[in-house]
């Protein structure tokens, strides 16, 4: 299966000075910009990032505890519905809030509903992380998130160290334990996975794009979630998995354009014939 490695990095706290000179790095196949040598790098940031490890299924039957408590499989989540995955430590003072956020912002623009066209669910990467920090941490997003469905259909679990290194791997997620800050280093982004659990798309930074969000549960749902006009909206866009977003596929667009000027031509020329075959009759 191919690995299409991407990845744009940011580390949390002290470490977002170093990589605001590192956006758009793309995992090992990152280079730096001109005249950056490698070396100023902090090392953290030379081991972090995403692994596009698309297609290929995590694993469902890795056990963590949800914010009561209860102990809970990864495939509960899954079966019916497409789920967007978000990894975060629980007392991460400044980065995992923002991507938090900025997925709850984006999560409040879009229609659709969650619990019934998908769930959410966030993993702590943090094995010191208990189900009452998960719960406080989802306390403090569930009233930013104002569906009424949304403390059914968002999740927030902690795990051993085990279940979330064997989670990560599957996911491509690459963070490390910074000692000089005594924080994680990690990558920022969110994943949107089928309902049978493979991971469909890749959203990187701290804010996304609600068409981008949509498009990619949308997809993801396989033709379940949506309506007609995100079919045909899709039709003119495409998955970007360089730069994590959708963008216009010019060549679809001149083609369906064509199309549709075909369908249109033929109309007219249908609706002139059948005037011109009534007037004949009279």
């Amino acid at each position: 299966m191919k690995k299409t490695r991407s990845g744009v990095v940011a580390v949390s706290f002290l470490l977002m000075l170093a990589a605001a000179h590192t956006a758009g790095a793309a995992g090992s196949d990152y280079k730096p910009e001109p005249g950056l040598p490698s070396s100023t790098l902090p090392a953290p940031l030379r081991e972090i990032g995403f692994d596009q490890n698309l297609n290929a299924r995590v694993p469902l039957d890795t056990a963590f505890n949800d914010e009561s408590g209860r102990v809970v499989q990864l495939g509960d989540y899954f079966g019916r519905r497409p789920v967007v995955l978000v990894f975060a430590y629980y007392d991460c003072p400044m980065l995992c809030t923002v991507v938090i956020n900025g997925l709850a912002s984006a999560l409040n623009v879009l229609s659709l509903e969650p619990g019934k066209d998908f769930e959410i669910v966030t993993v702590s990467f943090n094995p010191r992380d208990t189900p009452a920090t998960a719960s406080a941490k989802k306390a403090s997003y569930i009233p930013r998130y104002k569906q009424p469905s949304a403390a059914a259909a968002w999740h927030f679990l902690t795990g051993s160290q085990a279940s979330i290194d064997r989670l990560t791997k599957a996911a491509g997620f690459r963070y490390v334990w910074d000692a000089e800050t005594q924080q994680f280093a990690h990558p920022t982004g969110v994943m949107v996975l089928t309902p049978d659990g493979r991971l469909a798309r890749y959203l990187f930074g701290i804010e996304y794009g609600p068409r981008d969000l949509r498009y990619a549960i949308v997809e993801a749902s396989n033709g379940r979630v949506g309506s007609a006009v995100d079919s045909l909206l899709l039709f003119c866009y495409h998955y970007d998995p360089v730069r994590g977003r959708y963008g216009l596929a010019i060549m679809r667009l001149i083609r369906a354009g064509g199309a549709a000027t075909v369908l249109a031509l033929g109309a007219f020329i249908f609706i002139m014939v059948r005037k011109e075959q009534q007037t004949s009759g009279v």
